[in-house]
């Protein structure tokens, strides 16, 4: 069968199937230096891509736990136009200072927004050729749309791959079965083989992704990007079923520099395992609440989030004493240590998002952002220089590594600010500020819900509710509107599960951002 008819069946057939910072309300004044990103790309982390589980819960008419929350992929799910990336290195810092009354109780909020972006034009960048074991779930549980969505996904991808490219297929149920190993996207048995993917059987994940790093490993090359893509819909059922096993098992070719990224679909795969296998091996992290979004995914990873940018990343963050700092949020390895932090990133790769408006596929590969929470000290003059960062990595093709450093500082007095308006660097820090915000709401409501207080987390959200619609009839942007309809989402399955709907409580203790240390 050829590429073209398979295409034509598989569309016949699917045709038939039919606590931080933040603003209290009203528009925060901007000195709009960074609207528009002049052309640059974002550079995104790998880690979860989205915040899809949150997001499912919330639509089902329930009401998610704190644990379902992650800050790396709820940044994500939003794209920032930085400044023009004018540095000589391929990836550019930004430090974006935001200050303003924060949008849950109105106390001090102090955000640097650290932007990383790149004027590397992707048509011309070139990517080294892949050796990608693709590993499929085939179970039972994975009939019907599922498996068509998948089939659909992997033939798009192809069309993506270079020729240098080299495919290995390993689908799984009950047992693992190599359908093709080390062939080129063209190969015909490669076409015929994802045709050929069939529902049936339970879920041996840990058969499948040994396999998979098995045939990975035997045919990795140095000037290969060596990655396993791990696809499921559900929990191991079959052969060694426990999760520390499983982990331990993928933590050993992690450790050799193999990546994985993981891709859950539907309601009922086990995320705790999936998120943390992909984190283990510095990749990506997908929940998938729409079985269609796979299409994307598969073609999203051969096309920006293999394309190396960058290479063992540290960020370091100095804070003057005026300041302490008090969080980072946005990444997963990261310290602070009085009024220095350190972050550690494996790789970055070009973010899928190039514009706000670019959403027609989801709000998946925004690039994310990293977030430093300031506070300021308690007897301390405000001053405008604020800090410093430093950026080293390694560049992935001649190895040598680079360096560059960005100053944080604030644009107005600081004995100026007017806390409702805010002052901001620009678009860019302000709406970071407007993401912590709503993050951090998301998790003080999810915890307040989870120990039983649902009036105090109802109570969190509907100051919330009010101050980023005030926000948006300034500022419109489609990321902060679809965070909003979530807000309200999540309130009306607050009353829905017995909150008062018009609670008169004060705000639960302790504040979101104290004010001063």
């Amino acid at each position: 069968m050829s590429r073209l008819d398979l295409r034509l069946g598989l569309a016949l057939s699917m045709a038939l199937l039919a606590p931080a910072c933040g603003d209290d309300g009203g528009s925060a004044a901007a000195a709009d230096s960074g609207g528009e990103n002049g052309g640059s790309l974002g550079a995104g982390q790998g880690g979860a891509q989205d915040f899809g589980q949150f997001k499912q819960i919330l639509e089902e008419g329930r009401i998610p736990g704190p644990e379902t929350l992650d800050d790396v992929g709820f940044f994500n799910e939003h794209k920032i136009d930085l400044p023009p990336a004018t540095c000589a290195g391929d990836v550019c810092l930004h430090g974006l200072y935001g200050e303003m009354g924060n949008m849950i109780s109105g106390t001090n909020c102090i955000t640097v927004l650290v932007g990383l972006n790149t004027a590397i034009d992707v048509k011309q960048l070139e990517r080294p050729p892949l050796n990608l074991a693709l590993v499929i779930d085939s179970s039972g549980s994975m009939e019907g749309e599922p498996m068509q969505y998948v089939r659909e996904g992997l033939l798009r991808m192809l069309d993506a791959l270079d020729p240098a490219d080299r495919i290995t297929l390993v689908d799984f149920d009950t047992t693992a079965r190599v359908m093709t190993e080390y062939v080129t996207g063209s190969d015909p048995a490669l076409i015929e083989a994802i045709g050929e993917l069939a529902a049936s059987g339970g879920t041996n994940i840990y058969d499948g992704l040994r396999t998979g790093f098995e045939l990975m490993a035997a045919h990795a090359d140095p000037g290969r990007q060596n990655r396993v893509v791990f696809l499921s819909d559900g929990v191991a059922t079959e052969g060694i079923t426990n999760d520390a096993k499983i982990l331990a098992m993928a933590q050993g070719y992690s450790e050799q520099g193999y990546g994985l990224t993981t891709i859950g679909v539907g309601a009922d795969f086990d995320v705790s395992l999936m998120r943390t296998l992909s984190e283990q091996g510095s990749g990506a992290f997908y929940f998938l609440e729409d079985p269609a979004a796979v299409q994307e995914v598969f073609v999203e990873e051969v096309t920006a989030f293999l394309v190396p940018l960058a290479e063992d990343v540290t960020i370091t963050a100095d804070i003057v004493d005026n300041y302490s700092l008090r969080a980072i949020r946005g990444t997963k390895l990261s310290t602070v240590e009085g009024n220095h932090g350190a972050i550690e990133i494996p790789n970055l790769q070009l973010a899928h998002r190039e514009t706000v408006d670019d959403h027609e596929d989801g709000r998946r590969g925004g690039g994310g952002a990293i977030l430093l929470e300031l506070l300021p000290r308690n007897g301390q003059p405000r001053v405008a220089d604020v800090g410093e960062l430093k950026l080293r990595y390694r560049h992935p093709v001649d190895k040598q590594y680079v360096e560059e450093v960005a100053a944080i500082k604030t644009t107005v007095d600081p004995g100026e600010i007017d806390l409702e308006k805010g002052v901001f660097d620009n678009s860019s820090s302000e709406k970071g500020f407007v993401m912590l915000n709503i993050y951090v709401g998301f998790d003080m409501a999810a915890t307040r819900a989870a120990q039983g207080d649902l009036a105090g987390a109802l109570n969190i959200l509907d100051g919330l509710e009010a101050a980023v619609d005030g926000w948006l009839a300034d500022n419109p942007d489609f990321d902060i509107e679809d965070d909003l309809k979530y807000i309200r989402m999540f309130m009306d399955n607050l009353v829905a599960a017995g909150a008062d709907a018009d609670p008169d409580v004060p705000l639960p203790a302790p504040e979101p951002w104290p004010d001063g240390d």
